[in-house]
């Protein structure tokens, strides 16, 4: 492979994910949380988990910000939420589970600032629980539960134990993860992978991620707050119709606004073909190669180059517009769509009532 083609980062499997070359920044909106009073969640149960963690403790809001603003605005519109998240940063899983051993969910008590009392008026106040492998107390190197599980724990006994749920959400939303998942890179993520354990399991499932700044390494809350209070009227306006099914799930990815541009409308897409970050492996011993993480140049006839006219990528990084996607476990090619007319009402909501940014 030429090295003009593709440039390596040099950086690590969980490094955040990288855009693709020439992107650039597309800018925020004015639209906030629901009105006060607004609640047109109300006795909506949501269980939210993610990919990145339910610490959001590093500087580049890399690893659970966009939780905790997804909370924050699903309360707002009157939902009744509890966060179910991996213990550390689980980017990459895709719908990898854990086979054997003890899972521990431990209740945060400390939440981060700003963030302590968005849901205190809900029957469970927002609970937030972090699930990491081991039989005993999670500690700060204690390795973590995948995406999937927490979904898979959670609904199979989890939400009873741990809250008192007795039946099964309403609604489980994964997400809002640190960069886009887009075009190859879908079957990669672990955001994508938790909603679409939610759907397998017959819940009704979101997974919402929100591109970064220019350079990619740091994830503005402004985007994560924005993407929030769409994916709030996104998900109202869906229940209002009828709309929340585990049929298959939705994908929305939601473009930088930091710099001042609104987000576009919403566009109906399909996963694109093509690659946003590649994965090399340079040998560096005998039996050893090191893992470089890079962005795609998109040169014609490239590999990488995306090819499918509706792609998500072309959506979200050329023109700036809001991506969603419908995606099932259901990987048979050429199967036929069992229910389409729920999809194509759920498709003509997106393009034509849903909210536009």
């Amino acid at each position: 492979m030429s090295s003009t083609r593709r440039r390596l980062a040099a950086t690590t499997t969980g490094a955040v994910l990288l855009a693709a070359s020439g992107v650039t920044a597309y800018a925020a909106s004015g639209h906030g949380t629901p009105a006060p009073g607004a609640r047109p969640l109300a006795g909506l149960r949501v269980l939210i988990t993610n990919d990145d963690s339910m610490q959001a403790a590093k500087k580049s809001n890399s690893d659970g910000l966009g939780l905790y603003e997804l909370r924050r605005a699903m309360c707002a519109a009157g939902a009744d939420v509890v966060v179910i998240a991996p213990w550390q940063v689980q980017s990459g899983k895709g719908t990898a589970v854990t086979n054997g051993g003890v899972l521990t969910a431990q209740r945060r008590t400390a939440l981060p600032a700003g963030y302590e009392n968005d849901c205190a008026g809900a029957p469970a106040q927002g609970a937030v629980f972090g699930v990491c492998l081991s039989e005993g107390p999670c500690g700060a190197d204690s390795p973590s539960a995948t995406p999937a599980d927490t979904v898979k724990l959670a609904l199979r006994g989890g939400l009873k134990a741990k809250t008192g749920w007795d039946r099964a959400p309403d609604l489980v939303l994964s997400g809002i993860n640190s960069g886009p998942n887009v075009s190859a890179q879908v079957n990669d993520s672990g955001t994508v992978g938790a909603a679409i354990a939610a759907i397998d399991e017959g819940v009704p499932a979101v997974a919402f991620s929100s591109a970064g700044d220019e350079t990619n390494t740091y994830f503005p809350q402004e985007n994560y707050r924005a993407h929030a209070a769409f994916g709030a009227r996104l998900v109202a306006g869906l229940k209002e119709r009828g709309l929340l099914t585990s049929e298959f799930a939705l994908k929305v990815d939601y473009p930088d606004i930091s710099t001042g541009t609104p987000a576009g409308p919403p566009r109906w897409t399909s996963v694109g073909h093509g690659k946003v970050v590649w994965h090399a492996y340079e040998q560096v011993g005998a039996d050893s190669f090191a893992i470089g993480l890079g962005f795609c140049e998109e040169a014609p006839g490239d590999p990488c180059a995306e090819t499918v006219a509706d792609a998500d990528s072309a959506a979200l990084f050329r023109d700036g517009r809001i991506s969603v996607t419908p995606l099932t476990s259901d990987r048979t090619y050429g199967v036929k769509t069992p229910h389409a007319h729920t999809l194509r009402k759920v498709r003509s909501y997106v393009e034509n009532d849903a909210p536009r940014r």
